[in-house]
């Protein structure tokens, strides 16, 4: 297998990961607030990760690499919070896909600052999978406050997109913070990130303690936090194999795994748009596998 097919390949085990994460996590934030269900999964996975670590006595990596995750944990959990927080105030289909689509792109301007343009047919597959992320993470929203009161004002929508933007260049620079800390191991570099991930949702629940019963949240918790670490893991293997456009935009095909897994356990049926948007990511992996 090339090593676009092999990047390709990693980055869809990376996204069925994380579409998982992203599901089960879903699940436990009926019963108790997110942030709580994120928290324990990072404080469980950090646990399992320094035991594995430690336990196995795999070499320490350089400081350069442990601190460039660091950032990159901390800074993505942060992320995390606001992404949340634009999601509470409203817009939330176009909220995720002004935030999904920038997780994306972030990674390929990057990318193409650093690594040079990518071939013809490579160029076609990551304008494809953009737009399939488009068409995923996108639901039309609720019409106007004249016919639904309900609707958030102007100025909050404008608030909850721009929130959105700072969330996925924040995912977005976490994406590229791991592809080059992912030199150095990256079970260790995954357990830094881990650790300051842990302290900035410490930060975030401190400051601002959520709403709702501290209880029921573990399980899925850990669940969603096992499978959130291990598509990390692979997206750190991805990002080794090809170019970072290639690994960082097939994994950000995510969402479409928590569409699919909602279809089957919840009957939770996908739009129109966005069967066309798995559909279009689909042929975009095979694009870019080529």
């Amino acid at each position: 297998m090339n090593s676009s097919g092999a990047a390709a390949g990693l980055g869809l085990a990376s996204a069925a990961s994380w579409g998982g994460s992203d599901f089960v996590g879903g699940i436990g934030a009926r019963r108790a607030p997110a942030l709580l269900v994120v928290a324990s999964g990072h404080i469980f996975s950090l646990l399992v990760l320094l035991a594995i670590c430690i336990g196995m006595r795999f070499a320490i990596p350089g400081k350069h690499d442990l601190i460039y995750a660091a950032v990159g944990g901390f800074e993505g959990s942060l992320a995390l919070a606001v992404f949340y927080r634009a999601l509470a105030m409203g817009a939330m289909g176009l909220t995720a896909a002004l935030c999904g689509l920038l997780t994306a792109l972030v990674p390929v301007l990057y990318s193409v600052a650093h690594e040079g343009l990518p071939g013809p047919l490579t160029g076609v597959g990551l304008a494809m999978g953009l737009a399939a992320i488009w068409l995923i993470t996108h639901t039309p929203e609720a019409k106007g406050t004249e016919t639904n009161p309900r609707a958030p004002s102007a100025a909050t929508m404008h608030a909850s997109l721009l929130l959105g933007a700072l969330a996925g260049v924040g995912f977005g620079t976490q994406l590229i913070l791991f592809k080059i800390a992912g030199g150095g191991g990256a079970l260790w570099a995954m357990t830094s990130a881990r650790a300051a991930g842990v302290a900035a949702l410490f930060i975030v629940l401190v400051a601002m303690p959520p709403k709702g019963p501290w209880r029921g949240f573990w399980l899925t918790g850990i669940v969603a936090g096992a499978l959130d670490t291990i598509g990390n893991l692979f997206y750190f293997e991805a990002s080794r194999f090809g170019r970072l456009d290639v690994a960082a935009l097939v994994c950000s095909l995510y969402p479409g795994v928590t569409i699919l897994l909602a279809a089957v356990v919840l009957h939770e049926w996908p739009t129109r748009r966005q069967v066309a948007g798995m559909a279009l990511a689909l042929c975009a992996v095979a694009v870019l596998s080529v």
